[in-house]
């Protein structure tokens, strides 16, 4: 079996890190709208509107590698689909809680919004930590898993979301940033474990996503209105598309690999790339690029992006072996849902002890680097973790 790409785990790494700058824009005054999040009803693509769509490509690229892992360890079909819904679970527990966070009602809450916050990402780290990486007996591991589970439950009791004239329970508004990457991981996972031996499987799978997207937008399954509601691809397929694309990738890798010819890999990439920008290029003038509407056009200009961006990256880091500088966002490629978690901490910590910065550094270009340097602060402090053994695995 062909090796693992490392330039996978940098362009995790990479997005991950572009993924808390990002995040960090709403404390930050004056910044270049490029740079911001596309609003719902504008036809135009932000830079922050592109590193959803890459880390869910990055998803689709681990996926063939991980379940031929399993399999070659001689898992049953059986148990790697087991091990596919926990992993899809976990990620829908957790995108709920994080998606009911930010419409709690905070004054309806006993402990407050921060301090709910902080125990929900705790409980996070206790359920999920990777305890194989710990000196921790097979008791005590439970035992905190289980302390995380209560955790969990207590904090769904006391939840209280909506307003002071509407007070309501925890609910799916939608399924957050992590459920939607657990129903496109849920749904590709699936589909590779059934068409691994044919890339041409794969690719058809792939899309036929593109085309339901494109078929909700031209108004081809209105007749299907009606089920909508409680049968439906998530994101209209918009999502397991970036993620079936990053499947696609690997499989060519595979066969690429096991061929010897690495370097048609990189051109297949770069090729696929550009096709992908003309298709978001013809699709424009009809549903425009809309993030929040998960538009046929911003499919695939990001598809595209993702593919130009990792052949550049595979040809640095696999084939011209120029990794030196990847350690500075390794601990984010390796650690990524730990590195996601961390500023949940920091933001509601911060916010307890009435800490603020200036508004001289958090404006414009001087914004701009303090958010970079958060990031990077993040991602150290993921190493940190990591070292000392707390590093979610799902």
């Amino acid at each position: 079996m062909p090796k693992r790409i490392a330039s996978i785990d940098v362009l995790r790494g990479l997005t991950m890190l572009l993924m808390i700058f990002v995040n960090d824009f709403w404390t930050l005054e004056n910044i270049p709208k490029w740079l911001m999040h596309a609003k719902g009803d504008e036809d135009y693509l932000g830079f922050s509107d592109v590193i959803f769509p890459a880390f869910l490509f990055i998803v689709g690229l681990s996926i063939p590698f991980a379940i031929d892992n399993r399999l070659k360890k001689e898992h049953t079909i059986s148990q790697v689909v087991s091990h596919i819904m926990q992993r899809t679970f976990a990620l829908l527990i957790m995108g709920v809680f994080m998606v009911n966070l930010e419409n709690m009602y905070s004054a309806g809450v006993v402990i407050g919004r921060y301090w709910w916050q902080i125990l929900m990402a705790g409980a996070f780290v206790l359920i999920w930590n990777n305890y194989q990486r710990t000196h921790l007996s097979k008791t005590f591991s439970n035992t905190l898993i289980i302390t995380g589970v209560i955790i969990l439950i207590v904090l769904a009791l006391i939840y209280r979301g909506g307003s002071a004239e509407q007070v309501v329970w925890m609910r799916t508004y939608w399924w957050g940033i992590l459920g939607l990457i657990g129903w496109a991981y849920l749904t590709s996972a699936l589909i590779y474990l059934i068409f691994r031996r044919t890339i041409l499987g794969l690719a058809i799978a792939w899309i036929l996503f593109l085309l339901f997207n494109m078929a909700d937008f031209a108004g081809w399954l209105d007749f299907a209105e009606g089920i909508r509601q409680y049968v439906w691809i998530v994101g209209s397929g918009a999502f397991a598309a970036f993620t079936m694309a990053g499947v696609v990738a690997s499989a060519l890798y595979k066969k690429a690999s096991l061929g010897g010819i690495p370097n048609r890999f990189m051109s297949i990439l770069f090729f696929l790339g550009l096709l992908l920008l003309l298709y978001g290029f013809a699709t424009r003038p009809f549903w425009g690029i809309s993030k929040i509407q998960a538009t046929p056009s911003w499919i695939g200009f990001c598809t595209g992006i993702s593919f130009i961006a990792y052949s550049v990256l595979y040809w640095l880091v696999d084939l011209k072996k120029q990794d030196k500088w990847t350690w500075v966002i390794g601990p984010a490629g390796k650690s990524t849902l730990t590195c996601y978690l961390v500023p949940y901490f920091y933001y509601a910590i911060i916010t307890l002890l009435g800490l603020s910065l200036p508004m001289i550094v958090r404006t414009g270009a001087i914004g701009l680097t303090k958010s970079m340097l958060f990031a990077f602060l993040i991602v150290a402090i993921t190493g940190i973790l990591y070292r000392s053994k707390i590093s979610l695995k799902i």
